[in-house]
């Protein structure tokens, strides 16, 4: 089995690491657009177009899948890059909102989804759980996070401040939607901030279980090759995938 794993930039590194703490292909190809990152402050149809062209890009491979890492880019481009794609293209979005699903019973449960402006504009998290009757979904644009995970100031007062901006009015939540593939890189600092009774939605565990409800992957590679590609410097990629897979 052979994936393709397509990001706006380095934040799905955070499901390549899912996909190989489970083992579940044989080989990733990742691609970030680091040369247009982020795509949280960019129009739908910008939004569209690169989806596009990160699909042509993978037919350089013989790819069983593609996963949009991308929270922004599943919510706008999703079915644009299926329509172009010779192969199945699935998003994070649709998995994390099933993921959401599975651990909450009580729809009336308060659910906090974080993202980018434009993923919160979309409303893709809200509208896939109202149509699961979960009543009391709210979202909060949190870009800031972004810049601070990539600059590796998670251990940072800078970390605190932001998150004491953000969450000054908002009281802890049944479940949080972490709609940003960069956020689970601070999944410890916002899981003690809202306290342990407070369920994590992580879109790399949410498209390993996605998977493996939608596909036959029963087979395991624990050595797969690892290849990564990005639209500006590509080596620095390279290293940041070295240093948050372990590689």
């Amino acid at each position: 089995m052979k994936i393709g794993v397509f990001d706006s930039g380095i934040g799905g590194l955070t499901v390549v690491k899912s996909l190989l703490e489970h083992q579940l292909f044989e080989e990733i190809v990742y691609y970030g657009d680091t040369a247009r990152v982020p795509y949280g402050s960019k129009d739908k149809n910008t939004i569209i177009r690169y989806g596009i062209e990160a699909v042509e890009m993978f037919k350089n491979f013989e790819l069983d899948m593609i996963v949009v890492a991308c929270n922004t880019a599943s919510a706008y481009a999703l079915n644009d890059m299926n329509a172009t794609a010779s192969c199945p293209v699935i998003g994070v979005v649709e998995a994390g909102v099933l993921a959401c699903a599975n651990v909450l019973e009580d729809k009336n449960a308060n659910i906090l989804v974080l993202g980018t402006k434009a993923t919160v504009r979309s409303k893709a998290y809200e509208n896939g759980l109202k149509s699961l009757q979960f009543n009391n979904v709210n979202s909060l644009a949190t870009p800031l996070f972004v810049p601070i995970v990539e600059e590796e100031l998670g251990e940072s007062e800078i970390l605190d401040v932001t998150m004491k901006h953000y969450f000054k009015d908002v009281t802890s939540p049944d479940a949080l939607i972490l709609g940003c593939t960069h956020f689970p890189i601070i999944e410890r600092q916002l899981q003690n901030h809202f306290g342990q009774n407070t369920k994590l939605i992580h879109s790399g565990d949410a498209i390993v279980e996605y998977l493996n409800q939608k596909f036959d992957l029963s087979e395991k590679y624990p050595e797969p090759k690892l290849q990564f590609f990005a639209s500006d410097n590509p080596e620095a990629l390279r290293q940041i995938a070295h240093k948050w897979l372990g590689l």
